[in-house]
């Protein structure tokens, strides 16, 4: 089973850098991201400016790509409400993306909504994304764990992916938004979610806060799922869970399946040199390994540049 790599820097990587990238930096960053080889980005973010000032930008970052002509990948949007759904539309995205955090108080902080009150507005969001033709999924944030509330008991997590599905998404991802998992968690919690969500296809997300995303992300691989989030140089994190640094890394996933025998259909020199270019931008390093390291001289790689 060949792995799938949804690509979200320019959005969850960039929307708590403490740098301030200009809408020609996100544009570039998309468009060298598709050259690597990825076909799915979450390219921008549709919520209140005030919450997340880093993605005010969204309408001009989607003009500047449908600028650059027909791209052989699917733009994603993130949204947490029906007017961020109208937004997303009016933009030209290909896909979206909704956000429901399993526990009440991580929810009120990150969407100001307790997790039922997410759900209940959930169908018209699904059904305006279908009413216009597009694919729409649903994060489960902080599925293994939250900043607030701390363990999340495994069978929250099934009701509310239960809960989610009964609504006919085309995708569901199961969010390690803090990155507390260990893969004993991922082993654990993969299967009764699949078994509670029928149909729809699921996906995983980790951030590597503390150093387990790339072993998460393997696990997850082993137990069936084959697309998994990850953010180019590991950048990113969410601006409203204490303490949650970056996602797990693009190259270093690359690099760990490649080696593996299991491929990605990504250039790993063409990432790595992506990541040292977007460093270079930002101001300073990003915590991914392989843009430091480099591949392993003369073994095997990813697809070539």
């Amino acid at each position: 089973m060949a792995l799938n790599i949804v690509e979200v820097s320019p959005r969850d990587g960039l929307q708590n850098d403490p740098a301030d990238a200009p809408v020609q930096v996100k544009v570039e960053l998309i468009l060298r991201c598709i050259a690597a080889g990825a076909r799915r980005i979450e390219v921008a973010s549709f919520v209140s400016p005030k919450a997340v000032p880093k993605m005010a930008d969204a309408e001009q970052v989607l003009e500047g790509l449908r600028a650059a002509g027909p791209l052989d990948a699917s733009l994603i949007g993130l949204v947490v409400n029906e007017r961020g759904v109208r937004r997303a539309l009016a933009a030209g995205v290909d896909e979206v993306n909704a956000v429901v955090v399993v526990t009440d108080t991580f929810s009120r902080a990150n969407q100001s909504t307790t997790t039922e009150q997410t759900l209940a507005a959930l169908g018209d969001l699904i059904g305006a994304s279908h009413s216009a033709g597009l694919p729409i999924s649903v994060t489960l944030s902080a599925a293994f764990g939250c900043p607030f509330e701390g363990e999340v008991p495994l069978g929250r997590v099934v009701d509310v992916a239960a809960a989610v599905a009964a609504f006919g998404p085309d995708e569901m991802a199961l969010a390690d938004t803090i990155g507390a998992a260990v893969p004993a968690d991922v082993r654990e919690r993969i299967p009764p979610v699949r078994g509670a969500i029928g149909d729809v296809a699921l996906r995983a997300h980790f951030h590597d806060t503390r150093n387990t995303g790339v072993a998460n992300a393997l696990a997850a691989y082993e137990s069936g799922i084959g697309t998994l989030d990850a953010s180019l140089g590991g950048a990113g994190g969410c601006p409203f869970a204490p303490g949650a640094t970056g996602n797990v890394a693009t190259e270093d996933l690359v690099y760990l399946f490649e080696r593996s025998g299991i491929t990605t259909r990504m250039s790993l020199d063409r990432l790595i040199d992506t990541s040292r270019w977007l460093s270079g931008e930002l101001g300073h390093p990003l915590p991914a390994m392989l843009s430091r390291a480099g591949p392993f001289p003369g073994g095997r790689s990813a697809m070539p540049a």
